[in-house]
């Protein structure tokens, strides 16, 4: 008899992990797994039919907390589903599981309260949580109040020159876009005042006018990105699945006010300073002072934890030091994909997850591959000329994808921003992220990692330079509304060049 799972949410991230469930065939785990959509995005479920993949989808009345809820509830009674992962944090900063404790059902779930889910969704408590526990954070932060901006211009002038720069954060959920980088103090007031224009209806919202609306502006941390995340069953025990790099800009280049941080334009498994040292630093460091705290606060059950951290290392490129960003308490979009395609046994990870035995089942990595993740996303134009994701998106154009093409390619296509008529039997945009490419290889006998991304980036690029994934412009049938980084994966190039000395 089958385990199901079931995947609530509307992005790529949640298809995918359906199809991963369905699909991956495990070494020691024979358990057959089903993988079910709750909700999704309208041109999932025609697009799965249309590639045969063994997934289920369960609709909801709409996207809110309510809703997901009452399909989970009614999933979980009828045999539909028998356990849920929520996949956005606002299902669970809402409130889902509140929900599922009301009528006994929480035990079916991976996530928090709503009132634990302050670790993600207030990084202020999550910074004391963090410093009471001797989780290593940014050397210095500070919650001050958003208005006062004598206050914020002090702080982030000693923070540029002992650090080299300040970030102002908004504390709450804000789909990874809330952090704003200031290398310079020309720069100050400017991101300050974009961070308020973005944010000030919110503050509003949960505070007012006359109370404080507080804000985190910590000290730049330097080194490498990297993230981990964690399964953590009810008993404490947990497992650190194989690591990811995102790459989280909407252009190559740091960040800054003209090259905005976004939900992520593409990924790649592994990241290419992983190593058994750096797992071990991160349960020592993390996993372990944060298991030590959930369960003094009596906050332990099952959970997926995903910090995003900085690395320091010596010069022999050895990890010394991590420092935690913030933590986030669902998987990420889009590192979730390339990790989970190198994964022989989700299913039988979450099952453990949920039931308690996550110390008797380690995750089954596909070691001698990597993966690729690159988000298709609109570009600029349109009726308004819309400058494209991040900021302002056309919607509605055709999507033409050649299908036996990418699949004679390997290139697996996961639909996010796509809608889908009956009447027309078409895909159309609905903006942002349409769609993702996925691709994996195995690294060949006497190749490097970086020569192996290269060959996996040029086969993406070629699908798209060559027009076989397309969202057509309505001003012209011969373009593409189609942009891409061209940059994914070329870390493990740079990587390499740290590692090599002279001759």
């Amino acid at each position: 008899m089958s385990y199901k799972i079931g995947f609530a949410g509307t992005d790529g991230r949640t298809l995918l992990s359906a199809v991963v469930t369905s699909t991956a065939t495990s070494e020691n785990y024979q358990n057959d797994f089903q993988g079910v959509v709750i909700r999704g995005m309208p041109a999932m479920p025609p697009f799965a039919m249309s590639m045969q993949w063994p997934v289920t989808f369960i609709p909801t009345a709409d996207n809110s907390k309510k809703a997901y809820a009452s399909a989970i509830i009614d999933a979980l009674k009828n045999g539909s589903i028998d356990c849920a992962v929520p996949m956005p944090e606002d299902l669970l900063l809402d409130g889902l599981l509140d929900q599922m404790e009301e009528v006994g059902l929480s035990d079916h779930i991976i996530g928090f309260t709503r009132k634990n889910s302050f670790i993600e969704g207030d990084k202020i408590a999550c910074k004391r949580l963090c410093h009471e526990y001797n989780i290593p954070v940014a050397d210095k932060w500070y919650a001050v109040d958003a208005r006062n901006y004598d206050e914020i211009l002090r702080t982030c002038l000693i923070l540029l020159d002992l650090y080299g720069g300040a970030v102002l954060k908004y504390p709450y959920s804000a789909g990874g876009k809330g952090s704003r980088i200031i290398l310079n103090s020309w720069e100050i007031k400017e991101v300050y005042d974009i961070l308020i224009k973005d944010y000030g209806k919110s503050y509003k919202r949960r505070f007012g006018k006359k109370s404080e609306w507080p804000l985190l502006i910590e000290s730049r941390m330097s080194g490498v990105e990297i993230s981990f995340i964690i399964l953590i069953d009810k008993n404490g025990n947990f497992q650190i699945l194989p690591t990811s790099m995102d790459y989280p800009e909407r252009f190559p280049g740091p960040a800054s006010k003209d090259n905005p941080i976004t939900g992520g334009m593409g990924s790649i498994s592994p990241h290419p300073m992983e190593t058994p040292d750096l797992f071990e630093m991160a349960a020592r460091d993390i996993v372990k002072p944060l298991i030590k705290a959930l369960k003094e606060k009596n906050m332990l059950r099952p959970c997926l934890i995903y910090p995003g951290c900085f690395l320091s290392f010596d010069h022999n490129m050895t990890p010394t030091r991590v420092r935690v960003c913030e933590i986030n308490i669902r998987p990420p979009e889009p590192e979730w994909q390339p990790i989970i395609r190198r994964i022989r046994n989700l299913g039988a990870l979450i099952k453990a997850t949920i039931e308690g035995n996550l110390d008797e089942v380690t995750p089954e990595v596909r070691s001698d591959q990597i993966s690729i993740c690159v988000a298709l996303v609109t570009g600029y134009g349109g009726p308004q000329n819309q400058k494209g994701y991040p900021w302002s998106c056309t919607k509605g154009e055709l999507v033409d994808i050649d299908l036996a093409y990418l699949k004679k390619k390997k290139i697996q296509v996961i639909p996010s921003a796509m809608t889908y008529s009956d009447e027309e039997e078409s895909f159309k945009s609905d903006g942002s992220r349409v769609v993702y490419c996925n691709v994996n290889s195995t690294v060949k006998p006497g190749e490097s990692r970086a020569k192996a991304a290269k060959r996996l980036r040029q086969k993406i690029l070629t699908a798209f330079e060559n027009g076989k994934i397309r969202v057509i412009p309505r001003e012209n049938p011969e373009g593409n509304r189609l942009d891409l980084r061209r940059d994914i994966g070329n870390h493990f190039h740079i990587a390499e060049g740290l590692l090599s000395k002279i001759d």
